[in-house]
């Protein structure tokens, strides 16, 4: 039995020895790839925090004390042990161990997290409600990293958390890494503070000095200042109210365990800097550069990495995408690309490499990309902003405010809209309909296939009308899409009539459509005749076409893979009980609920938005019919 399979909780480990603690460590990797083989997963920053992780739990006295991990892409030691081991398997299955941090899950995930910088804010709530409430000797830890100090909200959080002078511990992992490699001044900064040794030596004795220096210890303090302003760039976490502590090797056992041992003993703002390799002890993770090893798919060689299974398939939208946004910047010399830290998770590192100087990646700052993009409009450039739509939920202050008040031509290509399979909910792309409907002013758009996608995007690039939303989904394409230059712009506020029926029409939306006709066809089989439309302009929608349908049509069912709240459906009920209030329209798409993970397909078939699903409600919708006739 390995000193891994010893460990049900915390408590376990701190009985360790210290060599039992590098055994562990060395177990701990083991395991994460060999699970990670099988089930796919984040693995390179787990595998990064190994080390940091064991010690955090075996100073802290969790779960009394409270880790707040940022981003669920560190948290897979934790989640080893913390009593999921024998339960990794199920690692991002369909109710399996979520792949990010989840409350409901376990007492020790004390904050959900998926998206970045989180960690310094939810924390600090943590440890204002300790001091509230009364709870002695409970201490609060945020662990900082994967980049997170790229984005803005964790600079807000460092500024109040300094400022309230609270007992509040922040680990800033510094892996040199985000997804891609860490990009701003920041990082710069870093860089700086772990390659002075001589400041860290004296800042060492400096630290025992005072400590120990009874009433010299203000003197001593102002020799340190005056050292550390002479030896490094800066002294913002001091300056910003943080004890500093570091930079430590993240890797060695007895450094991390000392520290954190002597910091859970003092009070205030403190900040220890941990340097950490990501994808340590994974040789492929360890050498690689860019994105690839930030997370694996499912079925590769644990010892090499290597895809065990090659895909025959179709390319992804997002590979499509990004090969036509490169061919379309090829064409367009004022085409420029943004993206948040993620340029080959959405595609546009194909842009980077042949246009590098009109190609921005910006870290994790997701508003700051959508107004940094407003700026370069202004200008008469012509923005593509890259992210995920769950990502842009975060910037959407800055697409009314920046972009869409001053009716700038942004293009936002949105990837992994819709349902995005065992990323799960933190993930999902389910309200990027609702949200930007309600945007005056915004362009909103969904593709059929790849090449549609490519064709609205030509549009978006072409258009000045105002801001330009592009959605498709984490997939492949169902069509051989050809090179940019043979694909026209999608005609502005147009839709497509498919399938003309005598019976229901059906406005299907974006991935919806190639559903919506294959449940078509096995209607027409069952004697029911229904009219598919492809509605890639959700706004401005098609007035004309809506008016031919609604004039041979008294049921419509909207199909969209989106949330029903609020979404396409809702939007256009509206527009046709102005036109023709005797119409009935009714509404198909992902009800008002968490939608957990599972395989992506798995999903759409719980929602009844595969064909039969849909074959299934139109069904359902001609029996109601005739019963009331």
């Amino acid at each position: 039995m390995s000193i891994l399979d010893r460990i049900d909780s915390p408590s376990d480990l701190r009985s360790l020895t210290r060599e039992e603690l590098r055994t562990l460590a060395d177990d701990v990797r083991e395991r994460l790839v060999d699970v990670c083989s099988r089930t796919g997963g984040h693995i390179g920053a787990g595998l990064g925090v190994v080390e940091l992780t064991i010690a955090l739990h075996y100073a802290f006295k969790t779960p009394r004390d409270l880790l707040v991990w940022d981003v669920g892409h560190q948290g897979y030691p934790h989640k080893l042990l913390t009593g999921r081991n024998r339960r990794m398997e199920s690692l991002r299955q369909e109710n399996g161990v979520s792949g990010f941090l989840k409350r409901s899950e376990s007492e020790y995930d004390t904050f959900g997290a998926g998206h970045a910088a989180t960690a310094i804010s939810a924390a600090l709530g943590m440890a204002a409600a300790r001091d509230i409430t009364g709870d002695k000797d409970v201490k609060v830890v945020a662990i900082l990293g994967d980049g997170a100090l790229s984005c803005g909200l964790a600079y807000e959080g460092l500024n109040n958390a300094g400022h309230s002078d609270r007992d509040f511990v922040v680990v800033l992992n510094d892996n040199e890494m985000s997804i891609a490699p860490n990009v701003g001044a920041m990082h710069k900064y870093l860089t700086s503070i772990q390659r002075n040794p001589l400041y860290n030596r004296v800042r060492s004795k400096l630290g025992e000095i005072v400590d120990n220096a009874g009433s010299l210890g203000t003197i001593v303090r102002k020799w340190e200042e005056s050292m550390k302003s002479f030896l490094t760039p800066g002294v913002l976490f001091e300056e910003l109210g943080f004890r500093y502590f570091g930079p430590i090797d993240g890797h060695d056992i007895d450094a991390l365990v000392d520290t954190f041992s002597a910091v859970r003993a003092m009070e205030g703002p403190r900040l220890v800097h941990v340097i950490t390799q990501k994808g340590k002890g994974f040789p492929a993770g360890e050498h690689a550069t860019g994105e690839k090893w930030h997370a694996l798919p499912p079925g590769h060689d644990p010892a090499t990495g290597k895809q065990l299974k090659v895909s025959t398939a179709n390319p992804a939208y997002t590979a499509v995408f990004g090969r036509g946004l490169a061919e379309l910047g090829e064409e367009n010399k004022k085409v420029v690309t943004i993206t948040a830290a993620m340029p080959s998770g959405t595609g546009v590192g194909a842009f980077a490499k042949a246009h590098p100087s009109r190609f921005f990646d910006v870290g994790i700052a997701e508003g700051h990309a959508v107004t940094f993009s407003a700026g370069l409009a202004t200008r008469g450039l012509r923005p593509v902003v890259a992210i995920y739509s769950t990502f842009l939920q975060r910037a959407y202050d800055n697409i009314i405010h920046d972009c869409a008040i001053q009716s700038l031509p942004v293009v936002f290509a949105m990837d992994r809209a819709g349902l995005v399979g065992e990323d799960g909910e933190t993930h999902a792309g389910l309200y990027d309909i609702a949200y930007l409907l309600a945007v005056p002013n915004m362009t909103v758009t969904a593709p059929k296939d790849g090449r549609e996608m490519l064709a609205l995007l030509r549009a978006g690039v072409e258009q000045d009308r105002g801001p330009f939303a592009l959605r498709y989904p984490r997939d492949v394409v169902p069509d051989n899409v050809p090179p940019m230059g043979e694909i026209a712009a999608t005609p502005h506020a147009t839709w497509e009539v498919l399938r003309h029926g005598s019976e229901l029409a059906i406005l299907a939306v974006g991935t919806m459509v190639g559903t919506s006709m294959a449940a078509a066809k096995v209607l027409a089989l069952e004697g029911f005749d229904v009219t598919v439309v492809n509605c890639r302009y959700l706004k401005p929608h098609d007035e004309v076409t809506l008016a031919a349908i609604l004039a041979d049509h008294r049921q419509v069912l909207v199909v969209e893979e989106g949330t029903v709240v609020n979404g396409f459906g809702a939007y256009i009920s509206t527009v046709i009980e102005r036109h023709d209030p005797m119409v009935r329209v009714h509404v198909h798409g992902v009800a008002d609920r968490i939608v957990y993970a599972a395989p992506r397909a798995t999903q759409l078939a719980a929602l009844g938005l595969d064909s039969a699903g849909i074959a299934s409600r139109v069904r359902a919708l001609h029996e109601t019919e005739a019963l009331a006739g």
